[in-house]
């Protein structure tokens, strides 16, 4: 993982599990109406993983893409130097590419001519170019495919990952999302129809999913990136199985572009979807991990499922209260996380959330991390266009 919690996998975790904000004000956004959003650091440096070679060719998003594949990679304890590489599968999720890069080419036009846009334009914009880079940087030669639904596109490249596998269409699938959107335009847009949180004079507690005080997300980047193998194929290497990905479940709403049905019957049919696939009950379900942007219309039509198709309550966290809204990485950037509380048996608190200010009648996990037992845990991703992506993830020993 990549997050504006930091550069890999502990940082990004520890922070969540600390509820510690990135939300901070942001220069390039100065002037705007909304003007923070929750960037990477610094000192993130996107060539690290690709080489000053190669660097000139890639947008900042593909350069993320590649290093967190890199480390996913490393990881598990492959190496791409001696893996069958046709039989090597890549799936990223990215929601709309380098808008940013798209608008200062544009204003290249309109300002200077035709003479001035970069003829690397093209492939550098590109929503599938993170899946051909990393294809490309990992010499992984299966099929290679974008996964684009939105705010669901992570959780999407996971889903289409693990039936390549069922299918007999590769052995290992390297799968994630990725989003850099942060940009006066994507951001004003944003604004302009009511997504985000105008909590100026609250940078670091705009995000508060499922808070009666909420009022839209705030922006974020970054990436995250998996490896999956069949169960058989990860023994027979010795290679170390964190978690099961177990079932998949998607639908559509078809109700309206961008709100998604109140009475959240879309993704409670993909909860049951995942649920059937992975050969579990409701009731087995130990904790959510909720997709809970910040926005009125959304965190309500999902409690609302929750809470009607799982009331034995399991441990609900909602982590965009620290990493802001990642766009087509986010559904990545949560399946992760939720491998990692079904594998140290920790639910992360949710941020900017106290027991009174919970608006809801689940059981958020606030203040702090909570121990317990996580033996099935699923994680919700809904996009606009209705896109609704629900995964199942379990321990080893749940199977």
């Amino acid at each position: 993982m990549i997050t504006p919690a930091g550069d890999g996998v502990e940082a990004t975790w520890n922070r969540v599990c600390e509820g510690l904000p990135t939300a901070t004000p942001d220069p390039a956004l100065a002037g705007l109406p909304v003007d923070f959003s929750c960037r990477l650091p610094a000192d993130v440096d996107g060539n690290r993983a690709v080489g000053r070679r190669d660097a000139w060719r890639m947008s900042r998003v593909t350069k993320v893409a590649v290093a967190a594949a890199r480390d996913a990679v490393g990881d598990a304890g492959h190496d791409p130097e001696t893996w069958e590489s046709r039989r090597v599968a890549v799936v990223m999720g990215c929601g709309v590419g380098d808008l940013a890069l798209w608008a200062d080419q544009a204003h290249r036009l309109r300002d200077k001519g035709p003479g001035s846009v970069s003829a690397t334009s093209m492939p550098r914009a590109l929503a599938n170019m993170p899946a051909g880079e990393v294809a490309l940087a990992l010499g992984a030669r299966g099929p290679s495919m974008a996964a684009v639904t939105a705010c669901a596109s992570g959780a999407t490249a996971l889903a289409t990952a693990r039936r390549l596998l069922q299918l007999g269409l590769c052995d290992i699938a390297v799968a994630g999302g990725v989003e850099m959107a942060i940009a006066p335009l994507p951001v004003t847009a944003f604004h302009q129809m009511g997504a985000l949180s105008v909590r100026r004079d609250d940078v670091a507690g705009a995000s508060r999913p499922f808070a009666a005080t909420r009022d839209g997300f705030v922006m974020g980047e970054g990436a995250a990136v998996l490896v999956l193998e069949r169960a058989e194929d990860a023994a027979a290497r010795g290679g170390r199985a964190r978690a099961v990905l177990a079932g998949s479940g998607e639908t559509t709403d078809a109700h309206h572009p961008t709100t998604p049905r109140p009475d959240g019957l879309g993704s409670e049919e993909a909860l049951r979807l995942a649920l059937e696939d992975a050969g579990l009950a409701p009731g087995d379900v130990d904790h959510v991990n909720a997709h809970a942007t910040s926005t009125p219309a959304g965190d309500a039509a999902e409690a609302t499922m929750i809470a009607r198709f799982l009331p034995h309550a399991p441990s609900v966290t909602a982590v965009k209260g620290v990493l802001g809204h990642t766009l087509g990485a986010a559904g990545a950037i949560e399946a992760a996380l939720t491998v990692l509380s079904v594998e140290r048996g920790i639910a992360p608190p949710i941020a900017n959330l106290t027991d009174d200010t919970v608006a809801f009648d689940l059981d958020c996990v606030t203040k702090t991390s909570r121990t317990q037992r996580i033996r099935t845990a699923v994680t919700n991703s809904f996009g606009f266009g209705g896109h609704n992506v629900v995964l199942v993830l379990t321990s080893g020993a749940t199977r």
